[in-house]
Formats: structure tokens, sequence, C-alpha cells
């Protein structure tokens, strides 16, 4: 038996998977005390540290009383269960982290969901004990009836519990005796999971993650599953439609710590890297050269959301990005294609525009992120469910909602919910706190958070994930109200925004260069406004009293990205640039949005 243990950890977002990963990588030593290796070291990435999620799954490894544990760090949201499918194929157990506090989770279940399904053994960690209000015992309970209602086996059903704090670095199997470091947990993993196996026979490998590399191009990443894999070894890569390639093994790593080791060969059970092979996708079987077996395709859900990428066609276009033309876009969503498993590009009848389908607007908002960081220029237009037919009916995709919220402003969130076809489900409390549960169409999630938050002073906790396909709800109210369009283009004047702060909300600061057809702000009525707030005002050498009073005005509102994809409205798009995020009308001068009005009705 070799010394190997491949451990996947999953959680919500934010109970403190990647604390932990830090944790277990400064406790086996792997940096000098000097150091400044900082927090969160598997969030390599900007957007994952500006944002405080993990975004793509890594591995490191471990070394702990002479076993070598791989460590597989996975997402926590459900947007992103794409990456939490593929490479809980790499894992023997998994160790599922709960908040002490809030217990299982929307998305907790989602992922525990997938471990169980594949067979594979858990354990549980109750973490963030040291939190006021925490109740371990009661987490512990709710993972078991979690674990239950998932048809877990009697094996799954027997999990080790371990209770601690991933910030202060403490692992216990008693909540109240608090310990030095997280070594209980180590020996838990490697008491309780099982040495991966041996299996002998050919050679059998799944490519369930793949890493670029400027020097050696593409590298495919995987878990050894039958056999042994070696250096300038010939083999056959099989497709996932079962087509057949031969190639051949130039370089061979595995994972030591943060970083990589070469190596002549690598075992069955181990993770590791092969450099050298062409045209692979994930999902392919690395297989012997002269009878290649396929391992089971990973399937993956489908997507619920699309999205109209085109090319920027604002009168603004060209100047913040170096990447404008329809070839720069096409090229980098085939390149996204590749690795992020769940997205779907489509193209449409326009040469310049494609359809792009994910799984909810977190997923291709930070698609559109890492594009415009890139130096990519885009326009993207508003999020649309995708329908189904089934039996004959009608069906769109339904989501579960749940809402941690005040007692107090319980009331608004239901009533916000409900309006968009939410049904209440569940409502329990949880010491301050007023628990709800909804089942509610993926449509209606579009704009909600916005409003919910709004409702409650930014006090809600929501988080949501697929159920299913379930007959259409019915329409759901749109925006309530219209936009401020801009009638003219040139530089907005304080004179201006002033004089037109009574007819609504300002998007737009002074001082900015705008452009006809660009929105500007929210109208307090429900209709379209066209304003002109470029004007300055007409100077004179008269003066009067009180008539040069210092203008007063309101703040510009400013919108994130998502909530600008869940503001906008079927005819309008989001432009994207790397400086900036712009709303327009998709036809700028008023008389062609008249002419082609009907389009959008």
């Amino acid at each position: 038996m070799q010394n190997i243990r491949n451990i996947a950890i999953i959680a919500h977002v934010d109970h403190g998977k990647t604390t932990l990963v830090d944790k277990i990588l400064h406790f086996t030593n792997l940096f000098r005390d000097n150091d400044g290796t900082g927090d969160l070291i598997l969030d390599n990435n900007d957007l994952e540290r500006e944002r405080g999620i993990t975004i793509v799954a890594k591995n490191v490894s471990v070394e702990y009383k002479g076993v070598k544990i791989n460590v597989i760090d996975t997402p926590g949201h459900a947007d992103f269960g794409g990456e939490v499918e593929r490479v809980l194929k790499m894992a023997d157990g998994v160790v599922l982290l709960v908040d002490a506090f809030e217990g299982p989770m929307p998305q907790t279940r989602f992922v525990t969901q997938k471990a169980l399904s594949l067979g594979l053994k858990p354990l549980v960690v109750v973490n963030k004990v040291d939190k006021e209000n925490c109740r371990p015992e009661e987490v512990y309970e709710n993972v078991f009836d979690l674990f239950f209602s998932l048809d877990a086996t009697e094996e799954q059903l027997a999990f080790p519990v371990l209770y601690g704090s991933s910030k202060h670095g403490w692992m216990s199997t008693d909540w109240k005796e608090k310990k030095e470091d997280v070594s209980e947990l180590l020996d838990a993993i490697i008491n309780h999971f099982p040495p991966s196996p041996f299996v002998e026979g050919t050679l059998q490998m799944q490519i369930t993650s793949l890493d670029y590399s400027t020097f050696v191009g593409r590298i495919a990443i995987g878990r050894v599953a039958r056999g042994i894999i070696k250096e300038g070894q010939p083999i056959s890569l099989v497709k996932r439609d079962g087509k057949i390639v031969k190639s051949r093994v130039k370089e061979l790593h595995t994972f030591e710590g943060l970083g990589r080791r070469r190596v002549q060969e690598v075992k069955c059970g181990d993770i590791c890297a092969v450099v050298g092979i062409e045209g692979f996708d994930i999902g392919d079987t690395i297989a012997d050269f002269d009878n290649p077996e396929q391992l089971e395709v990973i399937s993956i859900d489908e997507p619920t959301m699309n999205m109209l990428f085109t090319i920027n066609n604002s009168p603004f276009f060209g100047k913040e990005g170096k990447l404008v033309t329809s070839r720069h876009i096409h090229d980098r969503l085939q390149k996204e294609l590749e690795k992020n498993l769940a997205l779907r590009v489509v193209p449409t009848e326009s040469p310049d525009a494609w359809l792009v389908y994910g799984r909810g607007i977190l997923h291709l908002s930070v698609l559109i992120e890492t594009m415009r960081r890139e130096g990519y220029e885009l326009q993207v237009g508003q999020p649309q469910v995708i329908l189904k037919e089934i039996d004959g009916k009608k069906c769109e995709p339904i989501e579960v909602l749940v809402v941690d919220v005040p007692a107090e402003v319980s009331g608004k969130v239901i009533e916000l919910v409900t309006q968009r076809k939410g049904e209440l489900l569940v409502m329990e409390t949880k010491g301050e706190m007023q628990h709800l549960e909804f089942e509610i169409p993926s449509r209606g999630i579009i704009g909600l958070r916005n409003n919910v938050l709004t409702a409650t002073a930014g006090e809600a906790v929501m988080a949501h994930r697929l159920k299913g396909y379930e007959p259409w709800r019915g329409t759901i109210p749109g925006r309530l109200h219209g936009v401020l369009i801009s009638l003219d283009k040139g530089t907005t004047t304080a004179y201006s925004i002033d004089k037109l702060q009574d007819r609504g909300k300002f998007f737009v600061d002074p001082g900015v260069d705008i452009y006809e057809g660009q929105i500007l702000g929210e109208h307090i009525r429900d209709n379209d406004l066209t304003i002109n707030i470029v004007k300055g005002k007409q100077l004179t050498n008269m003066r009067a009293s009180g008539t040069d009073d210092n203008t007063r005005i309101a703040p510009a509102i400013k919108f994130s990205l998502e909530e600008s994809m869940e503001y906008i409205q079927a005819d309008e798009y989001i432009e994207v640039t790397p400086q900036s995020i712009r709303l327009r009308k998709i036809y700028l001068t008023e008389n062609e949005r008249k002419v082609n009005a009907k389009k959008f009705q």
C-alpha cells in the first residue's frame, strides 16, 4: 500500500476552507518562519482576493508522519459547481467544513450531494466555534440530517467530527477543549481515510484539471486511476467522444507543497501533471498505447443562463482597451472553454456577437471581469434564463433560495420574493435571525439581491442553488422605473445635473465624458426620459443676489458589474472596458429607439 491520501475540502462560501488550508500548510512547516506568505495563500489571483471567494479549484500536497496528503481546495459557490464536480473525481475522501453558527447552507448541500453520490468518505469539521451564538451540537445534528436526506450509506453516516477554528489554527474532538494546532485533524485524515489503493493493470488517468505555461503550453492534471505513468512513455489519448489520438509524455510532475517536482514515474493513486500532450480537453482519458480503455466521462450540470457578448460599438470604442475586435473576443471565449467546463459559447447570426451560456450571474460576471482586466472591450446584454420544453410544457429553472435576516425586517423580504413568484417553504428562528427558505424561478433572482439588501439595510445573507426545471410560473414584473438617457455628447456639468435632480437619481458625476444614448440615471417615473446634462450656465455680466448659490448634488450611484447585469433591461447593453462600466441603450438615437421599440415588447 502507498502512503497517499487524496482529500477535497468542501464547504459553503466563506465558511473557512482556504483559511484551513493555510493553517495546514503552516503547520506542516512548508514555509520558513521568515517567509512573508500572508493569508489565503491559495486564493492567488486578484479577483479571488478582492471578492474573498475561491473561483478555481487548486491542489497542494503536504507531508505528515511520513504520509503524503494531497489537499484540493474547492470553490463554495454553486455557480462554480463545474469546478467542484471535476476535482472530486481526484479525491478518496472529503472534509466537509460547516460554520458553527450558520450550519449547512444550500451550497453545502450542493457539493455534499456530489461527493456522497461519488461514494467518497466524509469527515466533518465544525468551524468557527469561537464565534458568538455558535451552536456546535445543533450543527452536528443538522449535518447528520443532511447526510441522511441525501441517501448517504451506513458507512458515510458514521463520519467522525472535529471542532475548531481555522482562523486561530486549532482543531479538537471536543469544542470546549481548545488545542494548540491542527494535528488532530491531520491524524483523523490519516486514520479515517483509506490509503489510495494501487490498481494493477494498464495505464488509466482522467484529465480533471489543466494548467498553462508559456514555455511548455497546456499541462494536463489528473489522478492516475490504474497502473503507472512514466516519462517518455507513448500513450493514447481517448477523447470524450471515443476518438483516440496517439501521443507521448514529455515530462511528469507531482505536487509538492505549493509547487511541483519533476519525477520519472507516478504510480496509481497519486495526482500528477503531464506535459507534452496536445489537443486534450477536461474529461479525456490518458490510456495505454496498445489497448486504450476509456474512463467514465465527467458529466457536468447544464448551464441555466445566457448572455449576449458583442463587440464594443459605442462612440468611445477603443479609447481604453487594446483588444477590441470580434476576432480578439472570439479567440478569448474559445480559450475560456478549454478550462471552464460549465460554459458554452454559441455563435449568433451576427459575426460580432455570441451567446455565452453559464451557471449564473456570478459565473458569467467573473469571466467578464477577467476579460476587462486583460485589456478587452466588449458589450453584454441582459442575462436570460434558459427555458426547456418538458412533456409539451414550457419549463424554467427553479432555485432554492435561503435568506437569513433580522426578524423585524423579515416581512419585507417575504414580500419582495413573493412578488417575483417565490413561494415560502420554511420559516424558523435562529437566535436573533429569521431563517427563510423559498422556491423561486431563476428569473426572479436576477435583480433581487439589491432590493433585499436595500430593504434590510444590508443585514440579509442570501444563498441559492438550482433545484431543477418546473413549469413556467408566469410573468415577473421588471424594473419599476424608467431611465434618464443622454441627448447629446459632451462633458457633464454640475449646473445641469443640479437643475435635473428632481427628475431622478444620477449614475454619473459632473465632469465626465458621455455620449448620446448613454444611461445617466434612474427616472422617478416608469417611462424613459431623454435629458441634456452637458449644458453649461449662460454667463452674463449681470449679477443678481441669491441666484449664484453653490450647486448641491447628491452623490452618483455607482453599480458594480453584477449590479449592472441585474439592472439592465432587454433594450440595453453594458459597455465594459478596462477602466469603465457604462450602461447604454442598444439604439443610441431617439429616432432609432422609436423605430425598433416593438422588438423589445
